[in-house]
Protein backbone atom coordinates (compact mmCIF):
# COMPACT_ATOMS: atom_id res chain seq x y z
CA UNK A 1 0.00 0.00 0.00
CA UNK A 2 1.15 3.50 -1.47
CA UNK A 3 0.33 6.25 1.52
CA UNK A 4 0.95 10.12 1.07
CA UNK A 5 1.13 11.70 4.45
CA UNK A 6 1.11 15.90 4.38
CA UNK A 7 2.84 17.20 7.36
CA UNK A 8 4.77 14.31 7.75
CA UNK A 9 7.85 16.01 9.18
CA UNK A 10 5.35 17.43 11.79
CA UNK A 11 4.57 16.05 15.52
CA UNK A 12 2.44 13.98 14.56
CA UNK A 13 3.02 13.10 10.91
CA UNK A 14 6.38 11.82 12.08
CA UNK A 15 4.91 9.41 14.68
CA UNK A 16 2.50 8.22 12.08
CA UNK A 17 5.43 7.68 9.55
CA UNK A 18 7.95 6.09 12.00
CA UNK A 19 5.03 3.44 12.76
CA UNK A 20 4.52 2.62 9.60
CA UNK A 21 8.23 2.32 8.22
CA UNK A 22 8.80 0.28 11.21
CA UNK A 23 5.56 -1.68 11.89
CA UNK A 24 4.45 -2.67 8.34
CA UNK A 25 5.14 -3.33 4.85
CA UNK A 26 3.38 0.06 3.32
CA UNK A 27 5.15 2.52 0.81
CA UNK A 28 5.01 6.43 2.56
CA UNK A 29 5.38 9.50 0.86
CA UNK A 30 6.42 12.77 3.15
CA UNK A 31 4.96 15.71 1.68
CA UNK A 32 5.75 18.59 3.62
CA UNK A 33 6.73 22.01 3.02
CA UNK A 34 9.27 22.28 5.88
CA UNK A 35 7.60 25.45 7.46
CA UNK A 36 8.79 26.46 10.84
CA UNK A 37 7.37 22.79 12.86
CA UNK A 38 8.71 20.84 10.00
CA UNK A 39 11.45 18.78 11.05
CA UNK A 40 13.20 16.17 9.02
CA UNK A 41 15.62 15.05 12.08
CA UNK A 42 12.41 13.52 13.97
CA UNK A 43 12.60 11.52 10.93
CA UNK A 44 16.10 10.56 10.95
CA UNK A 45 15.74 6.67 11.87
CA UNK A 46 13.77 5.79 8.90
CA UNK A 47 15.26 7.87 6.26
CA UNK A 48 17.05 5.62 4.63
CA UNK A 49 14.44 2.98 4.53
CA UNK A 50 13.72 2.19 1.10
CA UNK A 51 10.10 2.14 1.57
CA UNK A 52 10.17 6.06 2.81
CA UNK A 53 10.45 9.17 -0.05
CA UNK A 54 10.60 12.44 0.33
CA UNK A 55 8.70 15.28 -1.54
CA UNK A 56 9.42 19.22 -0.69
CA UNK A 57 6.17 21.00 -1.10
CA UNK A 58 3.55 22.60 -0.35
CA UNK A 59 0.00 21.69 -0.42
CA UNK A 60 -1.02 24.94 -1.86
CA UNK A 61 1.13 24.25 -4.55
CA UNK A 62 -1.20 22.60 -7.39
CA UNK A 63 1.02 21.36 -9.61
CA UNK A 64 3.85 20.16 -7.22
CA UNK A 65 0.67 18.08 -5.34
CA UNK A 66 -0.45 17.16 -9.05
CA UNK A 67 2.90 16.11 -9.77
CA UNK A 68 2.93 13.59 -6.45
CA UNK A 69 -0.29 12.45 -6.99
CA UNK A 70 0.64 11.03 -10.88
CA UNK A 71 3.97 9.61 -9.93
CA UNK A 72 3.60 7.80 -6.58
CA UNK A 73 0.54 6.64 -7.99
CA UNK A 74 -1.14 5.91 -4.01
CA UNK A 75 -3.56 4.17 -2.46
CA UNK A 76 -4.59 6.48 0.38
CA UNK A 77 -3.82 9.86 1.54
CA UNK A 78 -3.41 10.95 5.66
CA UNK A 79 -4.23 14.68 5.57
CA UNK A 80 -2.11 15.87 8.34
CA UNK A 81 -0.35 19.26 7.23
CA UNK A 82 -1.84 21.87 8.59
CA UNK A 83 -1.27 25.57 10.61
CA UNK A 84 -1.72 24.22 14.52
CA UNK A 85 -0.74 26.54 17.19
CA UNK A 86 -3.91 28.76 18.22
CA UNK A 87 -1.74 31.34 19.55
CA UNK A 88 0.05 32.20 16.28
CA UNK A 89 -3.18 32.14 15.04
CA UNK A 90 -4.38 34.89 17.01
CA UNK A 91 -1.33 36.90 15.96
CA UNK A 92 -1.26 36.02 12.56
CA UNK A 93 -4.54 34.20 11.06
CA UNK A 94 -3.67 34.88 7.28
CA UNK A 95 -1.06 31.57 7.15
CA UNK A 96 -4.02 29.43 8.63
CA UNK A 97 -6.70 30.66 5.89
CA UNK A 98 -4.03 29.84 3.14
CA UNK A 99 -2.73 26.52 4.59
CA UNK A 100 -6.04 24.89 6.37
CA UNK A 101 -8.72 26.01 3.77
CA UNK A 102 -6.99 26.62 0.62
CA UNK A 103 -4.51 24.30 0.92
CA UNK A 104 -7.03 21.57 1.85
CA UNK A 105 -9.25 22.52 -1.46
CA UNK A 106 -6.19 21.76 -3.49
CA UNK A 107 -5.80 18.29 -1.87
CA UNK A 108 -9.22 17.59 -2.63
CA UNK A 109 -9.24 18.76 -5.92
CA UNK A 110 -5.99 16.77 -6.55
CA UNK A 111 -7.21 13.47 -5.12
CA UNK A 112 -11.04 13.63 -6.72
CA UNK A 113 -9.12 14.27 -10.22
CA UNK A 114 -6.37 11.27 -9.72
CA UNK A 115 -9.56 9.18 -7.94
CA UNK A 116 -12.13 9.32 -10.86
CA UNK A 117 -9.23 7.78 -13.37
CA UNK A 118 -8.23 4.79 -11.11
CA UNK A 119 -9.85 1.38 -12.07
CA UNK A 120 -12.50 0.35 -10.29
CA UNK A 121 -10.88 -2.15 -7.84
CA UNK A 122 -8.45 1.10 -6.99
CA UNK A 123 -11.24 3.43 -6.31
CA UNK A 124 -13.41 1.57 -4.16
CA UNK A 125 -10.04 1.33 -2.10
CA UNK A 126 -8.66 4.76 -2.26
CA UNK A 127 -9.08 6.64 1.32
CA UNK A 128 -8.48 10.28 1.63
CA UNK A 129 -8.47 10.69 5.59
CA UNK A 130 -8.68 14.49 7.01
CA UNK A 131 -7.07 14.76 10.23
CA UNK A 132 -8.73 17.68 12.55
CA UNK A 133 -8.65 18.59 15.70
CA UNK A 134 -11.36 18.57 18.70
CA UNK A 135 -11.19 22.30 19.04
CA UNK A 136 -14.34 22.64 16.16
CA UNK A 137 -16.47 21.63 18.95
CA UNK A 138 -15.92 25.11 20.97
CA UNK A 139 -16.25 24.93 24.66
CA UNK A 140 -17.62 22.73 27.06
CA UNK A 141 -19.57 23.12 29.88
CA UNK A 142 -18.27 21.13 33.35
CA UNK A 143 -19.83 17.90 32.28
CA UNK A 144 -20.48 16.43 29.15
CA UNK A 145 -17.89 14.91 26.25
CA UNK A 146 -17.80 16.21 22.49
CA UNK A 147 -19.27 13.40 20.20
CA UNK A 148 -18.59 13.05 16.20
CA UNK A 149 -22.47 14.92 16.28
CA UNK A 150 -21.75 17.89 18.09
CA UNK A 151 -22.20 20.87 16.84
CA UNK A 152 -19.04 23.00 15.28
CA UNK A 153 -18.46 26.10 17.73
CA UNK A 154 -15.07 26.97 17.14
CA UNK A 155 -13.74 29.90 19.04
CA UNK A 156 -10.06 30.70 17.33
CA UNK A 157 -8.93 31.57 14.21
CA UNK A 158 -7.05 28.35 14.42
CA UNK A 159 -10.28 26.14 14.94
CA UNK A 160 -12.19 27.98 12.42
CA UNK A 161 -9.81 27.02 9.85
CA UNK A 162 -9.54 23.43 10.54
CA UNK A 163 -13.92 23.69 10.69
CA UNK A 164 -13.88 25.21 7.35
CA UNK A 165 -11.29 22.36 5.94
CA UNK A 166 -13.95 19.38 7.66
CA UNK A 167 -16.63 21.02 5.95
CA UNK A 168 -14.91 20.89 2.47
CA UNK A 169 -14.14 17.27 2.99
CA UNK A 170 -17.44 16.35 3.89
CA UNK A 171 -18.78 17.98 0.86
CA UNK A 172 -16.19 16.23 -1.53
CA UNK A 173 -17.48 13.42 -0.55
CA UNK A 174 -21.27 14.10 -0.11
CA UNK A 175 -20.71 16.10 -4.00
CA UNK A 176 -18.42 13.90 -5.62
CA UNK A 177 -18.25 10.99 -3.99
CA UNK A 178 -14.92 10.62 -2.57
CA UNK A 179 -14.15 7.85 -0.38
CA UNK A 180 -13.24 10.05 2.89
CA UNK A 181 -12.97 9.43 6.50
CA UNK A 182 -12.18 12.12 9.22
CA UNK A 183 -10.86 12.10 12.56
CA UNK A 184 -10.86 14.87 15.45
CA UNK A 185 -8.61 14.50 18.51
CA UNK A 186 -7.83 16.04 21.43
CA UNK A 187 -4.21 17.35 22.44
CA UNK A 188 -1.72 15.42 21.69
CA UNK A 189 1.95 15.17 23.71
CA UNK A 190 5.22 13.10 23.35
CA UNK A 191 8.77 13.44 21.97
CA UNK A 192 9.45 15.32 18.99
CA UNK A 193 6.66 18.08 19.68
CA UNK A 194 7.78 21.57 18.55
CA UNK A 195 8.46 23.75 21.95
CA UNK A 196 5.54 26.09 21.70
CA UNK A 197 3.22 23.86 22.82
CA UNK A 198 2.43 23.45 26.61
CA UNK A 199 4.41 20.46 27.63
CA UNK A 200 8.10 20.69 25.87
CA UNK A 201 7.58 24.64 26.50
CA UNK A 202 7.44 24.19 30.26
CA UNK A 203 10.04 21.34 30.06
CA UNK A 204 12.56 23.17 27.86
CA UNK A 205 12.10 26.58 30.55
CA UNK A 206 12.09 24.45 33.26
CA UNK A 207 15.50 23.21 32.67
CA UNK A 208 16.85 26.64 31.50
CA UNK A 209 15.01 28.64 35.15
CA UNK A 210 13.01 30.51 33.29
CA UNK A 211 9.85 31.27 34.00
CA UNK A 212 6.95 29.31 33.30
CA UNK A 213 3.71 31.33 32.52
CA UNK A 214 0.03 29.78 32.58
CA UNK A 215 -2.43 31.48 30.88
CA UNK A 216 -5.00 33.04 33.46
CA UNK A 217 -5.65 31.15 36.90
CA UNK A 218 -4.60 27.45 35.10
CA UNK A 219 -8.05 25.76 35.38
CA UNK A 220 -8.56 25.36 31.37
CA UNK A 221 -9.03 21.86 31.14
CA UNK A 222 -7.73 19.51 28.22
CA UNK A 223 -7.59 15.71 27.62
CA UNK A 224 -4.38 14.56 26.72
CA UNK A 225 -3.53 11.96 24.22
CA UNK A 226 -0.36 10.74 23.58
CA UNK A 227 1.04 10.60 20.37
CA UNK A 228 2.02 7.08 19.78
CA UNK A 229 -1.62 6.16 21.10
CA UNK A 230 -3.09 8.75 18.28
CA UNK A 231 -0.72 7.53 15.51
CA UNK A 232 -1.88 3.69 15.68
CA UNK A 233 -5.57 5.14 16.05
CA UNK A 234 -5.08 7.04 12.70
CA UNK A 235 -3.63 3.91 11.18
CA UNK A 236 -6.65 2.23 11.52
CA UNK A 237 -9.19 4.67 10.50
CA UNK A 238 -7.38 5.19 7.64
CA UNK A 239 -7.17 1.57 6.30
CA UNK A 240 -9.90 -0.33 8.53
CA UNK A 241 -13.04 2.77 9.25
CA UNK A 242 -16.23 3.60 7.34
CA UNK A 243 -16.03 5.53 4.38
CA UNK A 244 -17.54 9.01 5.13
CA UNK A 245 -17.43 8.48 8.87
CA UNK A 246 -15.93 10.65 11.79
CA UNK A 247 -14.04 9.67 14.49
CA UNK A 248 -13.37 10.88 17.77
CA UNK A 249 -9.59 10.16 19.09
CA UNK A 250 -9.10 10.84 23.32
CA UNK A 251 -6.83 9.50 25.75
CA UNK A 252 -8.95 9.34 28.69
CA UNK A 253 -7.12 12.41 30.59
CA UNK A 254 -8.62 15.31 31.47
CA UNK A 255 -6.40 17.65 33.56
CA UNK A 256 -6.52 21.21 33.90
CA UNK A 257 -3.17 23.24 32.55
CA UNK A 258 -2.06 23.79 36.51
CA UNK A 259 -2.21 20.49 36.60
CA UNK A 260 0.05 19.58 33.66
CA UNK A 261 2.91 21.93 34.92
CA UNK A 262 2.73 21.07 38.15
CA UNK A 263 3.38 17.31 36.94
CA UNK A 264 5.92 18.24 34.49
CA UNK A 265 7.86 20.09 37.60
CA UNK A 266 7.04 17.30 40.20
CA UNK A 267 8.77 15.01 37.29
CA UNK A 268 11.67 17.47 36.54
CA UNK A 269 11.89 17.39 40.44
CA UNK A 270 12.31 13.78 40.65
CA UNK A 271 14.57 12.92 37.04
CA UNK A 272 16.96 16.04 37.82
CA UNK A 273 17.63 16.01 41.47
CA UNK A 274 20.87 18.11 40.77
CA UNK A 275 18.61 21.45 38.88
CA UNK A 276 19.54 24.56 40.70
CA UNK A 277 15.82 25.49 40.00
CA UNK A 278 14.49 22.96 42.31
CA UNK A 279 11.64 22.95 43.59
CA UNK A 280 10.24 24.28 39.85
CA UNK A 281 6.85 24.83 40.67
CA UNK A 282 8.60 27.95 41.92
CA UNK A 283 8.97 29.36 38.38
CA UNK A 284 5.42 29.67 37.56
CA UNK A 285 3.72 32.34 37.02
CA UNK A 286 0.09 33.61 35.86
CA UNK A 287 -0.35 35.99 32.53
CA UNK A 288 -3.44 36.89 31.12
CA UNK A 289 -5.66 34.58 29.47
CA UNK A 290 -5.53 34.85 25.69
CA UNK A 291 -8.52 35.51 23.58
CA UNK A 292 -11.06 33.12 22.68
CA UNK A 293 -9.77 30.29 25.00
CA UNK A 294 -12.18 27.82 25.58
CA UNK A 295 -12.52 26.59 29.08
CA UNK A 296 -12.91 22.90 28.68
CA UNK A 297 -12.73 19.92 25.75
CA UNK A 298 -13.04 16.33 26.56
CA UNK A 299 -13.58 13.52 23.86
CA UNK A 300 -16.30 10.97 23.48
CA UNK A 301 -13.78 7.67 21.85
CA UNK A 302 -16.93 5.13 22.15
CA UNK A 303 -17.35 4.79 18.56
CA UNK A 304 -13.69 4.22 17.91
CA UNK A 305 -13.43 1.50 20.57
CA UNK A 306 -16.64 -0.31 19.83
CA UNK A 307 -16.04 -0.22 16.27
CA UNK A 308 -12.78 -0.25 15.22
CA UNK A 309 -11.76 -1.84 18.95
CA UNK A 310 -9.20 1.15 19.85
CA UNK A 311 -8.02 2.00 22.84
CA UNK A 312 -5.31 4.28 24.30
CA UNK A 313 -2.07 2.38 26.09
CA UNK A 314 -0.53 5.10 27.80
CA UNK A 315 -2.02 6.69 30.73
CA UNK A 316 -1.14 10.37 31.66
CA UNK A 317 1.41 9.03 34.10
CA UNK A 318 3.07 6.56 32.06
CA UNK A 319 3.38 9.18 29.09
CA UNK A 320 4.38 11.83 30.74
CA UNK A 321 7.51 10.38 32.11
CA UNK A 322 8.06 8.93 28.79
CA UNK A 323 7.57 12.25 27.07
CA UNK A 324 10.06 14.08 29.82
CA UNK A 325 12.63 11.52 30.16
CA UNK A 326 12.81 12.05 25.76
CA UNK A 327 13.26 15.67 26.39
CA UNK A 328 16.06 15.23 28.92
CA UNK A 329 17.81 12.41 26.58
CA UNK A 330 17.32 14.73 23.30
CA UNK A 331 19.02 17.89 24.43
CA UNK A 332 20.89 17.69 20.97
CA UNK A 333 17.35 17.49 18.89
CA UNK A 334 16.10 20.60 21.13
CA UNK A 335 18.86 22.60 20.67
CA UNK A 336 18.41 22.64 17.00
CA UNK A 337 14.83 23.47 17.08
CA UNK A 338 15.32 26.23 19.47
CA UNK A 339 18.12 27.83 16.98
CA UNK A 340 15.39 28.72 15.01
CA UNK A 341 13.14 32.13 14.97
CA UNK A 342 11.03 30.65 17.85
CA UNK A 343 13.01 31.40 21.23
CA UNK A 344 10.54 29.79 23.77
CA UNK A 345 8.07 32.83 23.83
CA UNK A 346 4.40 32.46 24.48
CA UNK A 347 2.67 33.50 21.51
CA UNK A 348 -0.78 34.64 20.91
CA UNK A 349 -0.88 37.47 23.86
CA UNK A 350 -0.89 40.94 22.46
CA UNK A 351 1.60 43.29 24.30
Amino acid sequence: MKIIVTGGAGFIGSAVIRQYINDTEHEIINLDALTYAGNLESLATVSDHPRYHFEHADICDAAAVQRIFEHYQPDAIMHLAAESHVDRSIDGPADFIQTNIVGTYILLDAAKKYWEQLEAGKKAAFRFHHVSTDEVYGDLEDDGFFTEETSYEPSSPYSASKASSDHLVRAWHRTYGLPIVITNCSNNYGSYQFPEKLIPLVTLNALAGKLLPIYGDGSQIRDWLHVDDHARALRLVLETGKTGETYNIGGHNEKTNLQVVKTICSLLDRLVPDSPYKPHESLITYVADRPGHDLRYAIDADKIAKELGWTPEETFESGMEKTIQWYLDNDEWCQHVKNGTYQGQRLGVKK
